[in-house]
């Protein structure tokens, strides 16, 4: 059969929009280096138009520069039309991306649930709820073994009035050591005398000088008749 009517050719993989975006960027920039290129000869035209008279060279030249003028122009949109391409291209590859970013999202979700489900069937409400209870009663018979251990034997019965009363009292007592009141009086108290009674009265006795001569408390010399009064 395959002599007969022969074999079909392979059929092409589609084209990746990432290498469309690619080529078009890179013939977008290849005649933008051609509107550079026309741009430095329109700079030259015009700084000999400029230099030159009006005149038949004037106009040669002026009309060099329309033509590079007008491939410029068809250049430039050109360009346009290429960058409109490219964006378009972009706008529709980044929807495309999205489109299968949501997908791989949703398929993980219901993964994600049909797990759950799973593991949900082997968890029993009620086993957690007697678990639960369990636990509960535990606890209220481990504080009852606390209580128990903690029991006091043998102690008094004491009257409720009694402790008040005590405590009042206590307090009472504890005000009294708080007041300091006493301390004033020892404060003001005179200060303990450092010299013997009458001694402010007592004249010190004449002293002598360097010459022998006596005296009095003022520095001055004795006379002696009071000299031999004060010895009798």
């Amino acid at each position: 059969m395959n002599r007969l009517f022969g074999r079909g050719k392979p059929k092409e993989p589609p084209p990746d929009l990432n290498e469309c975006i690619g080529k078009v960027d890179s013939r977008a920039e290849g005649i933008e280096k051609k509107i550079q290129i026309l741009d430095n000869e329109l700079r030259k035209y015009k700084d000999q138009m400029a230099k030159m008279r009006e005149g038949p060279s004037k106009n040669a030249v002026k009309q060099k520069a329309l033509r590079v003028l007008k491939q410029k122009k068809q250049y430039e949109q050109q360009v346009e039309s290429l960058r409109n391409q490219s964006f378009n291209m972009e706008q529709a590859n980044y929807a495309n991306q999205m489109m299968k970013d949501t997908q791989a999202t949703v398929v993980a979700m219901k993964d994600g649930m049909k797990s759950m489900k799973k593991e949900f069937k082997k968890i029993n409400i009620e086993d957690i709820e007697d678990l639960q209870d369990d636990m509960a009663d535990m606890l209220e018979q481990a504080d009852e073994v606390q209580e128990a251990l903690g029991r006091n034997y043998n102690m008094p019965e004491i009257d409720e009035d009694d402790l008040q009363a005590e405590l009042d009292a206590l307090g009472d007592e504890i005000a009294l050591d708080d007041d300091s009141s006493y301390l004033d009086d020892v404060i003001k108290a005179p200060g303990i005398p450092d010299k013997e009674p009458g001694a402010d009265s007592v004249v010190a006795p004449p002293s002598k000088t360097k010459d022998g001569i006596l005296v009095d408390e003022f520095g001055l010399p004795q006379l002696p008749a009071a000299s031999s009064s004060k010895q009798n």
